[in-house]
């Protein structure tokens, strides 16, 4: 029972509007380096790792995962 109280609380921090916001900036900023010429979801993501350095870690992490598929959406 433990875990799924863990699980519940890991879904509560991801459903926090804060959070979403990050996610959300994340995607428009990959999507925006994604579309470059020559750039993958890799480098996008290693272009864009100074953006997260005063950010807590649940929302560098998302906005890492938004980084990430916005390079891929945009790259492709």
């Amino acid at each position: 029972m433990e875990s799924f109280s863990l699980l519940m609380q890991g879904l509560s921090t991801a459903l926090d509007p804060m959070i979403l916001l990050y996610a959300l900036i994340g995607v428009t900023l990959g999507t925006a380096v994604g579309v470059l010429p020559g750039i993958g979801p890799a480098l996008t993501v290693a272009l864009l790792l100074p953006v997260t350095y005063g950010l807590d870690p649940a929302g560098s992490l998302i906005m890492f995962a938004g980084i990430y598929y916005g390079g891929m959406y945009g790259g492709s």
